[in-house]
Parts: C-alpha cells; structure tokens; sequence
C-alpha cells in the first residue's frame, strides 16, 4: 500500500507591509506634570531622555481599544478586508488577562473571526517578533494577509513616584498589515535574547516583594491555621506590579549590543546603511536613538525616528507608532527601505529591513 500524499499551502515568494494605522490617547502629559510626583525638572528629562511629553489612555480607553483602532485603520490602509486576514498577532505586556488574549478579542472587534489570534509577550521587541512571525506565515502559505499590532496602556503598570523608568512611559498603539508581494519587502529577521541580564527590567511591588504568581501561591499555601486572612487580604489590596529598571545597564546593552544587531539585520537584507531611506528603533530614550545612528554612519539622507519627543516610550507600540508619524510627515518615504529595531526586557531583541508602504 502506497504512502499518501500530503497537501502543503501554496507559498507567496515575497511579503511586505501594505498598510500602517495608529493610536494616540488624548491625555498629554508633560514634563511639568510628571515632575509633581518625582524630584527632577523638565530640562533634566529633556536632557537625559528627549522626552517632552507623553500620551496616557483614560481609565475607560483599554488596551483593546486602542488595539481596535489602529488596526482597523492599517487594514483599511492596505486596501483589504476584515475577513481578509489569516491570523492576528498582538504584541503586549500590559492586557490585563493572563488569559484569554487581547488578540481573541481585537479579532472579533474588528471583524477578522474566526482567524487565528494571540498575544506576544516580548516587551519592546514584540512587535518585530511579530513582524518575523507575520512574513513566515505569509511566505509559508499559512496565511495570506497577517495583522501585526503593538500595543501598550504601560501608566496601568506605573509608580508615578517611580524614578527609574515611569517618566519614561506612554500609552498608544501601532498596526501594520503583512501580505504578498512580488518582490521581497522584509528582509530576514534577526532576533534573539540575553538571559543572562533577565531581571534588568522587569515588575516590582511598593508594599510587598512579592514578584511573580508561584511565589504569591506559595503564600497561598500556608497551613489555614497559621494564616491571618486580614492581614492577607489587605496585602493583597496593596499588591499591584509597577515596572522598574536598572537603567546604566539596559543604557549600555542597548547602545553597543544593538548596534551590532542593527548592522547584522543590514547584511542579512544585503544593502548598506546608505540605501536606507528610514531608521526607525525602538523609541526608548533620544540618547541612545541618536548613539545608533552614530554607529551605523549612517547619511544625513536618512531619515531618522524620533517620536519619544512627543510619544514617550510606548513598548511595544513605540516602532508602529513611530512609522506612521514618518510617513505621514515624509510621504516622499513610501516605497523606501527602512531599519527597524526593537529591544527590551527579557532581555531581547528583534530587527529587519522593511519596504514602507
């Protein structure tokens, strides 16, 4: 008796992005606000950070929400339809449900059901995780249109009085869409992580040193007998994780590992920093954003993201973000090639060359 043969999905030989969309909340916050509740001054941040202001979501505005909104307008952007999409991939650390995903639910939001949908939890570098992820299923055949979203309501997981990383901190979320090309619009991607720098960045607790669910379980477990419900319960009233970091470590992984990650994602896609029409990194802080595009040499001709200005950093949704602004304020940049990398806590990393739409 013969073997049977397996079907496999047809390929597509090229992928690209066919359409950017975004979400700014309302709130601005600057300087002067965050400065009520740390001793520092709107030059000292300016100085140190290039922030000037930030965007904060309101209560009612969830992460979903702004999820929704800029992947509805990507899609409409790239010219497609909800149903269209093959899968959905959403890049955050701050949905609220450990389970089930913000992706089930952005999904069947925005009318993609029953695609396939999940989160990606990779911080700062999720959305280029999800960008490798979209190109693999595109140019597998799994799928024919893919929704990328980075999104990220981090002042739900800010300590206002939090000096090492809270001033930082926005709200906001970017989406592209992926499908075929006829020539390669994604470079490979290069991604990877230390571990070995794992808790660099990561959540902390004002109250309790309570870190992570196992541990908070095995004070659970305590023998009835001994436990004092009361004073359980109001610790746990006062258990809420808020983000911190060791900010001269992270500073200098990023500005000398990434820079080598940035000229490795340069030779995988087989063009010089010279071809480049866009550098568009992760909006974590303008010094470290201006010390890469020091390295890379690269032209004045490049044009070169900065949104932390106004956007602050925003995680996952800080590249997305980031792209749209360039386009909207370049529009002379469609059609160019643009670097783009993302790198945060884990520690990890993600970077590919993209054609912009």
């Amino acid at each position: 008796m013969s073997t049977p043969t397996l079907k496999q999905n047809a390929l597509h030989e090229g992928t690209r992005i066919l359409g950017v969309g975004a979400y700014r909340p309302s709130v601005i916050v600057s300087n002067d606000d965050v400065c009520q509740w740390i001793d520092s001054s709107d030059e000292w941040i300016r100085k140190r950070t290039g922030i000037v202001t930030r965007h904060r979501a309101p209560h009612d505005v969830s992460v979903v929400d702004m999820a929704v909104a800029a992947g509805s307008e990507a899609i409409e952007k790239a010219g497609i339809a909800p149903g269209q999409l093959g899968a959905v991939i959403v890049s955050t650390v701050t949905h609220p449900y450990a389970t089930p995903s913000a992706a089930a639910l952005i999904a069947e939001r925005i009318g993609a059901s029953p695609a396939p949908a999940y989160d990606v939890s990779a911080a700062c570098a999720g959305y280029c995780y999800g960008i490798a992820q979209a190109d693999a299923l595109v140019r597998a055949g799994t799928a024919d249109y893919v929704l990328v979203i980075g999104a990220e309501k981090l002042s739900d997981v800010i300590d206002n009085h939090e000096r090492t990383i809270s001033f930082l901190l926005g709200d906001g979320a970017g989406a592209v869409v992926i499908g075929p090309a006829e020539e390669p619009g994604i470079g490979p991607s290069v991604w990877g992580s230390d571990g070995s720098k794992w808790d660099t960045i990561g959540m902390t607790h004002s109250q309790l040193e309570i870190r992570d669910f196992s541990e908070q379980s095995m004070k659970n477990g305590t023998d009835l007998d001994d436990l004092d419900l009361a004073a359980l319960g109001e610790a746990q009233a006062n258990l809420w994780p808020t983000l911190r970091q060791d900010g001269q470590t992270v500073f200098r992984w990023a500005v000398w590992e990434m820079a080598k990650v940035a000229k490795q994602a340069l030779e995988a896609a087989g063009i010089e920093a010279a071809d480049l029409g866009a550098f568009v990194p992760h909006q974590a802080n303008m010094r470290i954003i201006d010390e890469l595009a020091k390295q890379l040499k690269l032209p004045e001709s490049v044009i070169v993201a900065r949104d932390i200005a106004d956007a602050g950093n925003t995680s996952a949704a800080s590249i997305p973000l980031a792209t749209h602004r360039l386009l909207a304020e370049n529009p002379e940049l469609s059609g160019k090639l643009s670097l783009q990398i993302g790198f945060g806590a884990g520690l990890v990393f993600g970077a590919q060359v993209v054609r912009l739409p």
